[in-house]
């Protein structure tokens, strides 16, 4: 009988990979974690997480055939994960400081001209990078239920429930944390990876957590000015963040289209990963061909 050879498979059934790990150092001192996966002479994509979570959330891309074509990068933001956590509010109020954390990145993981994917507050921080660096060195975006405007038409109910993530109080902000990761789903990850899950956002701080929260964000001109090209994903059933996000992202983006998943929430990557990983991979294609 012949053996068959069985790859061992994580909590998602993607198959378990190790990546070339690097760790980055940012101009205000701390070490950042960063994952290279796939590809070594592919096309590059770079992927930038949300509010407590982690380069983890991305592993239905990194474990999918995107790594069979594709150079993958990520990493987890300052205060998540892997890498170090000041807790200091300073540390994550300045818009230059992920701006360069982002820049110290794709230095360290030698991107030439990476296509960013940024999910939720990841929206954010490449907004941050448009503003102190520009889009010379960016092929395309990927908003992924992304945070480019504060408004009060823009944020579904889960928002409400960050105030209580940061409490200091660990039982409140377990029980909060939680709520928070049910409600960036439509549909809900099996009890073991969501367990994961609960376990990499308890590992950020509340004090990063407060000091995230609240920061101005203005960059409806900067986005206005992009000339590269803008793919906006979202699920039209997301709690966390609306719909009218995504539509006043692709209304300002003169380059842009919008990709809505019907019966899908805060997580398009990971509910619906197959329209994901060909939507993605036909944007990284046209820009690397048009070069």
């Amino acid at each position: 009988m012949t053996p068959v050879n069985r790859q061992p498979r994580d909590s998602d059934g993607v198959v378990k990979k190790a990546p070339e790990t690097i760790r980055v150092q940012t101009p205000d001192g701390l070490a950042i974690s960063a994952q290279v996966w796939g590809n070594p002479s592919g096309p590059e994509i770079l992927f930038i997480h949300g509010f407590s979570q982690s380069y983890l959330s991305w592993k239905r891309q990194f474990g999918s055939d995107l790594a069979g074509e594709f150079r993958l990068v990520t990493y987890d933001l300052r205060g998540h994960g892997g890498s170090d956590k000041p807790l200091t509010p300073e540390s994550y109020r300045s818009s230059k400081l992920w701006a360069d954390e982002l820049q110290s990145v794709m230095a360290a993981a030698n991107l030439k001209r990476p296509v960013l994917v940024a999910w939720s507050y990841g929206g954010r921080v490449v907004t941050d990078y448009l503003l102190t660096h520009g889009a010379e060195r960016i092929a395309a975006i990927n908003f992924v239920d992304a945070t480019t405007k504060v408004a009060p038409d823009v944020f579904g109910a889960a928002m409400g429930l960050q105030t209580s993530m940061a409490s200091a109080d660990l039982a409140t902000s377990i029980a909060a944390t939680r709520d928070f990761l049910k409600s960036c789903f439509e549909v809900q990850p099996r009890a073991e990876a969501f367990e994961q899950m609960l376990a990499f956002n308890m590992l950020v701080p509340p004090q990063v957590r407060a000091g995230m929260a609240g920061r101005p964000l203005d960059v409806d001109e900067v986005l206005k000015a992009l000339k590269i090209p803008v793919l906006v994903t979202h699920g039209q059933e997301d709690r966390v963040i609306s719909t009218n996000m995504a539509k006043h992202t692709a209304n300002t983006i003169p380059n842009s289209n919008l990709s809505i998943y019907e019966g899908i929430g805060h997580t398009p990557f990971y509910e619906a990963p197959d329209r994901f990983n060909a939507e993605l991979a036909a944007l990284a294609r046209a820009v690397n061909s048009s070069n």
